[in-house]
């Protein structure tokens, strides 16, 4: 997993207590490795703080702060939680979007209408702060697109999981495509097909961790140095070297979230 350099992780949750135990070992570890950058996405207020802390001890962490649909009821009736993002965003360069929000039907675990709600109140945080977005949307594909229409915002679909066609949709309205280790995965079919759709221009490349292991990892906790089997697994994809694809994900990566490394 050494054997290239300039890797972007663009999209990792390093504050998840799975890391607890040797965090601070990690990370360091990780940008000896072949890693050059990370950017860890908040999942809810208490993330976000974990998010920005994360950004300020480590000169290559950088980070998201937002609100997860699983998280929308805890802020949906209090908008004052949107004060402190936005505060948070304002007070870092190290803070690069708003982040991680959307829609997720697949476990409800807030109600979608609490869901829809915190998400357009992000965007439209976004659209105020001139901010990218990254976003979350697992088996809400139909609400999310129709969210993401009319406010039409810059940034990216992550751990992208819907079709071809859905992300022909994504790129028409100017956003980049997040792909994981899930490419890496015997039955990624779907994958494989999107990445027929999607010019090297709009990809990203992301672990998600501490989930999403490529294989041979698959169910272990995933960290920022296995992107190099998921560059190695587009590289087949698009017939272009593991290291082209890692340098062109870290050259949109930095576009995207106007990063200067």
């Amino acid at each position: 997993m050494m054997k290239y350099s300039g890797i972007f992780d663009s999209h990792a949750h390093y504050d998840d207590d799975k890391f607890d135990s040797d965090r601070d070992a990690l990370i360091p570890a990780l940008f000896q490795g072949g890693v050059c950058a990370v950017i860890n996405a908040a999942s809810d207020m208490k993330s976000a703080v974990f998010s920005v802390s994360l950004s300020q001890k480590y000169p290559r962490m950088f980070a998201c702060v937002g609100v997860h649909p699983h998280s929308a009821s805890e802020v949906v009736s209090d908008a004052s939680y949107l004060k402190q993002l936005e505060e948070y965003y304002l007070s870092s360069e190290k803070v690069v979007a708003i982040g991680e929000i959307g829609l997720d039907y697949h476990y409800d675990f807030s109600p979608r209408e609490a869901q829809k709600t915190v998400f357009e109140q992000q965007l439209l945080l976004a659209k105020k702060l001139a901010a990218p977005v990254t976003i979350h949307i697992r088996e809400a594909t139909e609400d999310a697109m129709a969210i993401l229409k009319k406010h039409r915002p810059r940034g990216v679909v992550h751990c992208f999981s819907g079709s071809a066609e859905t992300a022909k949709e994504t790129l028409e309205l100017g956003l980049y495509i997040g792909i994981t280790g899930v490419a890496t995965f015997k039955n990624a079919k779907k994958i494989v097909d999107v990445t027929k759709v999607v010019p090297l221009d709009r990809l990203l490349i992301e672990t998600d961790a501490p989930y999403m292991a490529p294989v041979p990892h698959r169910g272990e906790r995933c960290d920022s140095r296995m992107l190099s089997l998921v560059a190695e697994k587009l590289a087949e994809l698009y017939n272009r070297s593991p290291q082209e694809i890692i340098d062109i994900t870290r050259k949109n990566t930095c576009e995207l979230y106007n990063i200067t490394l």
